[in-house]
């Protein structure tokens, strides 16, 4: 698509949470992009500006209630679905066929219909899914480029896939020990505050949650074995006394001793992906909150590899990176409207 006197007109179904927050702060100056309608039933009628007051006066859309006719996406190119698991099965189906659609939810991430069922309580979607592509932008570009419907993939899942594709590529993981050790800040557990997730009861406190029961595990697994022999992982995750946020430190043992250049493996893996950098000793959240990038650094002895990765769980682990993907499907340069940078401090 030329964008130079042809914009995208998106619409997002799912406006008033945090990843939806994301996406307007994000499209709202992407040169290529027009939002045509942004929908949060509960806020409909009200300006966007007055719910997410970080873009008071910056807008002047307001919020809809989701559309009840497909006439109404007449004219729009391409639909962000950013709302909780379960809503996209429903909503998916019953968008025109040549509307591109990114789905933020888990709906579509996982073939396998009973590890669904495990992890996510719901019913699988059945041939729909698919039509779906796993948006990993930075493993999966040729099939993205190509695509009518992502999975944009969870955030725990981008920054674990990412520190561990190489080596999974490489042929590194196939009957090696993995242990997953992952932190994640209070936002990934959505803008409205429940027992356990509500921010106040995180801000001085550290605890583990959800043990082998991660419902992002079957999604790495699943990715990580597309790309090379991987026999499974221990995967924990961890509430960080932060706001944004994850920070994955991924343990490798190798069945035998190799010498090797790590970081050179790295590079040279994410030679053509620029939200990817390689760090020396290890990345920071503070060097990444706010960004779409996903710092990594890697470090190796005899048959003990360690991969740390850092990511803000809202950016690259949701909106940047589906923004990410809806660059490529549009023939786009991946980084347009995303080259966003953090504070420092």
């Amino acid at each position: 698509m030329d964008t130079s006197t042809t914009k995208i007109k998106v619409a997002i179904i799912g406006g008033s949470g945090y990843g939806g927050s994301e996406l307007l702060r994000i499209l709202l100056f992407h040169p290529g992009v027009e939002i045509v309608f942004v929908t949060a039933n509960e806020h409909a009628g009200r300006p966007v500006g007055d719910v997410h007051r970080n873009l008071l006066e910056l807008t002047e859309l307001c919020f809809s209630s989701m559309p009840t006719s497909v006439s109404e996406f007449d004219g729009i190119d391409a639909v962000f679905i950013a709302l909780p698991h379960g809503h996209a099965l429903e909503i998916a189906p019953r968008l025109p066929s040549g509307v591109k659609v990114i789905d933020l939810s888990g709906d579509f991430r996982i073939n396998d219909v009973e590890a669904f069922r495990e992890y996510y309580g719901l019913v699988h979607a059945g041939d729909i899914q698919k039509e779906f592509v796993y948006g990993l932008t930075e493993t999966s570009r040729p099939v993205i480029s190509n695509a009518r419907r992502i999975a944009n993939p969870g955030c725990f899942a981008t920054a674990t896939i990412l520190a561990l594709a190489p080596l999974a590529s490489a042929g590194l993981l196939s009957g090696s020990r993995i242990v997953v050790d992952a932190k994640t800040g209070s936002s990934g557990s959505g803008a409205k505050p429940a027992a356990n997730t509500h921010h106040p009861q995180r801000s001085n406190s550290f605890y583990a949650y959800k043990p082998f029961l991660h419902q992002h595990v079957p999604e790495i697994e699943q990715h990580l074995s597309s790309l090379g022999g991987f026999n499974g992982m221990t995967f924990m995750t961890h509430s960080m006394p932060v706001t944004r946020g994850i920070f994955a430190s991924c343990y490798v043992q190798l069945p035998y001793e190799i010498e090797i250049d790590l970081p050179e493996l790295y590079r040279s893996a994410y030679e053509h992906s620029f939200f990817v950098r390689i760090v020396e000793g290890s990345p920071d959240i503070n060097w990444v909150k706010n960004t779409n990038f996903c710092d990594i650094a890697v470090h190796g002895r005899g048959r003990d590899f360690v991969v740390f990765s850092a990511i803000d769980n809202l950016v690259k682990g949701a909106s940047g990176q589906a923004v990410q993907n809806l660059n490529l499907m549009f023939g786009l340069d991946e980084t347009t409207g995303l080259r966003l940078t953090g504070s420092n401090p």
